[in-house]
């Protein structure tokens, strides 16, 4: 081989014809003038300020753009270069070194083990960039580590020397990387002229510029034709890197413009942004310049937290405090049901050129509405075929990674929390997420391991200038301290049990300059008096079933919540039998002709929960269909977000903030109305009502030792204490609270009702009461929950310590489960008939279900249609699985499962 060698850096594989090569240099251009670009937008910069400490200069993000560019250096080396041959006939004899990658190998020039690394280096500006500060170092080992893992030191000397045919050198990496530093000081004079600061040195400053140049090199790395597809023949590169780079940024929504822009393109007031007359005192009072960077909102269900999320957004955008929101919430179904509303408020609040708004939900994934099919290689197929500038708008959707980087994204608290673990591009969720309002739907929600990486990942967006904004109806004054110490010196006390009860509620917190303030604020005007009553018939369906069936005979709507899946389908299953005996028609049904008899749950396929939601809503909700007493049954999914309108509640007993949530869909609405003047309260319910189920003689003893019916903890060898609803200290304050007063005033007496079963000078004095058995339960409970924040710590990225030592373990998948991103998706193709008429493309297997050692590639096998169009069966490893109307069952021949497995 004569020509001379053309260090490449992307590689296009044709089927025919000839390798398509992207300069090496040029590629290396294309990212730089990203980072660059990324460094002018307001957002961007005024992150890496305040994790800074000081304003950014035009050397600095010269600089910054200069270590940007070195992030590819390592393929310079000698083993990258030939996998130029792998799809050639025949590789040249003369190459002979073996392939490997770039990272490791580029790091490597800069370590002390690398022998010869320095003749490598001879062209490189070193002496230049070594004054720039002690920074230097952790920046550029940021930069490299730019494939979402810290980089080790792979110190091989063979692949930094040069190809040699005999006395003919066919390539050396010397010269390459000769000619980055020839290229970056040309791009870059300001760089290495000017007197600067050193480059700040904040470990938080040095994490957020990982996640740029990670985002910088996927955007610089698309070479679709309005991107970055590769240099054309005598395309000056260092010009169109630049333009490309501008242009990119705007088609995918990171530049959002200026603050005058802004305010011209969302003309309008609350009224107009929400259809609605008027604000409510609470939804005014979120948009005050003074609060934040956390802000935490409690008021009760239905009093429009969601719009004054929005609205706050919305406030601080127009301002130019934030160029993006992500909407985060416990679950995917209250995520999909949110994303509707949320597109509503865009279409109306942007008449012209919206923002796109993405669904942000792996395996359920849209953008403007529109869904999308994953294809290799990042592709993806939408399900409207847009023309290029569509597509580009939604390139955040394209792949979960990205979901951070649209303007407007709704999904789960999971999608956020991974920017705060060591796993994979975890630097680029975070800096993403650094330039947005992040909302926390439903916090009390949270586990004590989630709760803990929150307040980690919180730390993190405040330090970099991000705002939030936490809602809840229930938060006690435990985690409402901790949020709110977020941003101070030390944490805050938390106050004694007689003050935080007699906190206001609905109130607006923040932390003001003297310490954590509630403000007082007015919510919803309508208030309700619940009649509550403990019932001790937990275990038994059958009776559970004769209230129910009784009530909708009657007419009412009931709703029956069961704390697990299993209790759930076996009330249905005694309902079906005694309204079958009765002849009455008073099930769920959903599906043609007539549907098929089910219930609510999280286990049911990503094409038919969406179908779920609209019929509880049509059937149970505020605009209900008028077919008379209705009987239905689920499980935590049923108490979050959906707009719920029932008569009667059954619930299991569960901790009073949870409860809070169920009873905030009983007599939600005001009957009739004027919208349905006819629908009024069947008689005998006229007055909200609602039985809470315990165990037999209301006895809570038993489950020290053995949880049932997601009550009490599940203990494994080795395993740390888990289950549904764990601290028997709560739900044995929550049901002396029912038994104590037979009705209370909802939301007047939320405040009292969750401090006085949560905080924890009240769960002192039930353990004392009770007795040695409850104590020790206390200690052990106390301990998992301190075992639990120490693993999420262990967890954590130290965002706080030097980027360059933090090291990402192996077993990546371990921490990921804790966050269901070990959950797997089994894909069906093609696609099989479900059980409600519609067809089934994917199911979501949780985890726990999973059989042990499956194959990371495993899919469905042995797939079986069962008669009628009932579902299927289908084999995963070495498990059998069955879906039907009652979701998707891991079938007990395969499994020891727990009888008490969660919604």
């Amino acid at each position: 081989m004569t020509e001379p060698w053309i260090p490449w850096g992307k590689l296009a594989r044709q089927t025919d014809g000839p390798i398509r090569v992207h300069p090496l240099l040029d590629h290396m251009a294309d990212v730089a003038a990203v980072l660059e670009a990324l460094l002018h937008l307001p957002a961007v910069r005024r992150a890496l300020q305040r994790a800074a400490g000081r304003p950014l200069s035009a050397a600095d993000c010269a600089r910054l753009a200069v270590l940007a560019f070195l992030h590819d250096i390592g393929k310079a080396n000698a083993g990258f270069q030939v996998r130029y041959w792998r799809e050639r006939s025949e590789r040249p004899a003369a190459w002979t070194v073996a392939e490997c990658g770039h990272g490791p190998q580029g790091w490597a020039l800069f370590g002390q083990s690398l022998h010869g690394a320095a003749r490598v280096t001879a062209g490189l500006p070193l002496e230049a960039m070594e004054s720039w500060g002690e920074a230097v170092g952790p920046l550029l080992y940021a930069s490299i580590s730019h494939h979402g893992r810290p980089v080790g030191d792979e110190a091989t000397f063979s692949i930094w020397q040069p190809v040699r045919d005999g006395a003919l050198c066919l390539y050396d990496p010397a010269d390459t990387v000769a000619a980055m530093g020839t290229r970056v000081q040309a791009l870059y004079p300001q760089a290495f002229a000017a007197e600067a600061s050193d480059l700040p040195d904040a470990p938080a400053f040095a994490h957020l510029f990982a996640g740029l140049v990670q985002l910088a090199d996927w955007l610089g790395s698309d070479t679709r034709p309005g991107f970055f597809p590769y240099s054309q023949p005598g395309e000056d590169r260092a010009t169109t890197a630049q333009q490309r780079a501008r242009h990119a940024l705007r088609a995918v929504g990171l530049d959002v413009g200026d603050a005058a822009a802004r305010l011209a393109s969302t003309a309008c007031d609350f009224a107009q942004a929400f259809g609605v007359p008027a604000a409510r005192p609470m939804q005014a009072a979120i948009a005050d310049d003074s609060l934040g960077p956390v802000v935490v909102l409690e008021a009760e269900t239905g009093s429009g937290k969601t719009e004054a999320a929005l609205w706050r957004f919305l406030h601080l955008w127009r301002a130019g405090q934030v160029d993006a929101l992500y909407f985060a919430l416990p679950t995917r179904v209250a995520a999909s049901q949110l994303y509707e509303r949320v597109q509503a408020f865009v279409g109306r609040v942007w008449p012209v050129d919206p923002p796109v708004a993405v669904r942000a939900l792996p395996g359920y994934t849209a953008a403007d509405g529109e869904t999308a099919q994953a294809l290799p290689d990042f592709q993806v197929l939408w399900s409207d075929q847009p023309g290029d500038a569509e597509a580009e708008r939604r390139w955040a959707a394209e792949s979960p990674k990205r979901y951070l980087a649209a303007t407007i994204a709704v999904g789960t608290v999971d999608q956020a929390l991974l920017g705060a673990l060591q796993i994979k591009h975890a630097h680029l969720r975070q800096a993403m997420l650094a330039r947005s309002l992040l909302v926390v739907d439903e916090v009390h929600a949270s586990d004590a391991y989630m709760t803990r990486l929150l307040e980690h990942l919180l730390r993190a967006h405040v330090t970099c200038g991000g705002q939030a904004l936490l809602l809840s109806a229930t938060l006690g004054a435990s985690a409402r301290t901790r949020y709110l110490s977020i941003g101070g010196r030390r944490p805050d006390a938390v106050p004694p049990l007689p003050q935080a009860q007699a906190l206001p509620y609905p109130a607006i917190g923040h932390r003001a300059a003297n310490g954590p303030v509630l403000l007082p604020v007015e919510g919803n005007p309508r208030h309700k008096t619940v009649h509550w009553e403990t019932w001790d018939q937990i275990d038994a369906p059958e009776a559970i079933a004769v209230r129910a069936v009784e009530a909708a005979a009657a007419g009412a709507r009931v709703l029956v919540v069961r704390n697990t899946v299993p209790a759930a389908i076996a009330t249905l299953q005694a309902v079906e039998a005694l309204a079958a005996a009765q002849g009455l028609d008073c099930l769920f049904r959903v599906g043609e002709n007539g549907g098929a008899s089910t219930l609510h749950h999280s286990r049911f396929s990503r094409q038919d929960r969406p179908l779920l939601d609209a019929q509880v809503q049509t059937q149970i909700g505020k605009q209900r269909s008028p077919r008379g007493g209705l009987v239905v049954i689920g499980t935590q999914t049923l108490e979050q977000s959906l707009d719920i309108d029932a008569d009667l509640l059954i619930t299991d007993l569960c901790p009073m903030d949870v409860l809070l949530q169920r009873l905030g869909r009983l007599h939600r609405h005001v009957r009739p109305s004027r919208e349905a003047p006819n629908d009024i309260r069947p008689a005998g319910f006229e007055q909200p009502r609602a039985w809470v189920l315990t165990p037999p003689g209301h006895d809570l003893a038993p489950l020290l030792q053995r949880q049932r019916h997601g009550l009490g903890a599940i203990r494994m060898p080795g395993e740390p204490m888990g289950g549904v609803y764990v601290d028997l200290r709560v739900l044995e304050a929550t049901r002396r609270l029912i038994a104590a007063q037979p009705t209370r005033s909802i939301p007047a007496d939320n405040r009292l009702l969750v401090e006085q079963a949560t905080h924890p000078d009240a769960l002192n004095a039930i353990t004392q009461e009770l007795g040695e058995a409850w104590v020790r339960f206390g200690i052990d409970y106390d301990g998992a929950l301190l075992a639990s924040k120490a693993l999420a710590n262990l967890h954590a990225l130290p965002f706080d310590k030097p980027v360059d030592d933090a090291q990402f373990p192996e077993d990546e998948g371990r921490i990921g489960s804790r966050l269901g991103a070990a959950d797997r998706a089994v894909v069906f193709d093609p696609p099989l008939l479900g059980p409600f008429g519609q067809t089934v493309t994917q199911l979501a297997i949780r985890h726990h279900l999973l059989p042990r050692g499956l194959a990371p590639d495993a899919q469905a096998s042995q797939v079986l249609v069962l008669p009628d169009f009932a579902g299927f069966t289908f084999d995963l490893g070495a498990a059998q699985y069955r879906y039907t109307r009652l979701g998707v069952e891991r079938l007990p021949s395969t499994t020891k499962e727990s009888a008490d497995d969660a919604a």
